[in-house]
């Protein structure tokens, strides 16, 4: 399922975070993300006054803040997809993004949505960032078939918290669902990460929202709903934080990165 115009859309929603050993932590807080189709885009702005692209603005959109940082975009995934065999996801790709606010971000993970021209999601990419300045992007191959809402899985192999060893994998699920019918019918999308180590499932992490076109209005309503968005993302890192060191959650030290930037 794509969005039934390929226009840029905002969607307003709620992180989730469950902790389940050895201590017990849950927090959520809510936030809005960028879907935006590159292909349909191409090199254009995104159709608002208020979010801007590769521009200071309320919110903004800057490639240089995914890929390589260098490559244009829809460049770059691709060749990201070929090297790993994928030569068939012709169709659309929707990035989902936090936005600069105020021309600030921190990404702990954007997802690219790679579709075959006939409208099936053939792969996501998983770009993650952590606070160390480091990028590593796990690919999901889906096959092409049955791939919204199906369990897909990756070993884990970059290092994130330093309260989870760099062990175990990561259990990925998307959904998307319409309700209501006609214009009147809201569309929903939900990314699922649950994280098991060699115990068994450790985390249980979502990002969820209702989509909306992406317009002056709606820009303005997701900022002055979250004003200090995206420097909120980085303050609440550093405070969970502290809330597990309290807690004695066993801390390990950053290893040594892998020497491949992508994974599946």
């Amino acid at each position: 399922m794509q969005p039934k115009e390929r226009v840029p859309q905002i969607s307003m929603g709620v992180v989730r975070h469950s902790r389940l050993r050895p201590a017990s932590h849950a927090f959520s807080y809510g936030v809005f993300t960028l879907l935006l189709p590159l292909r349909a885009l191409g090199d254009a702005g995104i159709g608002s006054r208020l979010c801007s692209r590769n521009r200071f603005n309320l919110m903004s959109f800057h490639d240089r803040d995914h890929g390589d940082g260098r490559t244009p975009l829809l460049t770059w995934i691709a060749r990201l997809l070929a090297d790993e065999g994928i030569d068939d996801a012709d169709g659309e790709i929707w990035l989902q993004t936090f936005p600069r606010v105020l021309g600030y971000v921190f990404n702990p993970v954007s997802f690219w949505f790679c579709h075959r021209s006939d409208g099936a999601l053939r792969a996501v990419v998983c770009e993650v960032n952590n606070t160390f300045g480091e990028r590593h992007c796990y690919l999901l191959d889906t096959g092409g078939t049955m791939a919204w809402g199906r369990l897909l899985d990756a070993r884990k192999v970059f290092h994130v918290s330093p309260f989870c060893a760099v062990e175990g994998s990561y259990r990925f699920r998307f959904m998307r669902a319409t309700r209501g019918a006609g214009e009147a019918g809201t569309e929903r999308i939900v990314a699922r990460i649950d994280y098991h180590d060699n115990q068994g499932p450790l985390l249980l992490t979502s990002v969820s929202g209702v989509l909306h076109p992406l317009s002056d209005a709606s820009a303005a309503r997701a900022f002055l709903r979250h004003p200090m968005m995206t420097l909120g993302v980085i303050a609440r890192i550093h405070w969970q934080a502290l809330q597990l060191f309290v807690k004695r959650v066993p801390f390990f030290s950053k290893p040594i990165p892998p020497t491949r930037t992508v994974s599946r």
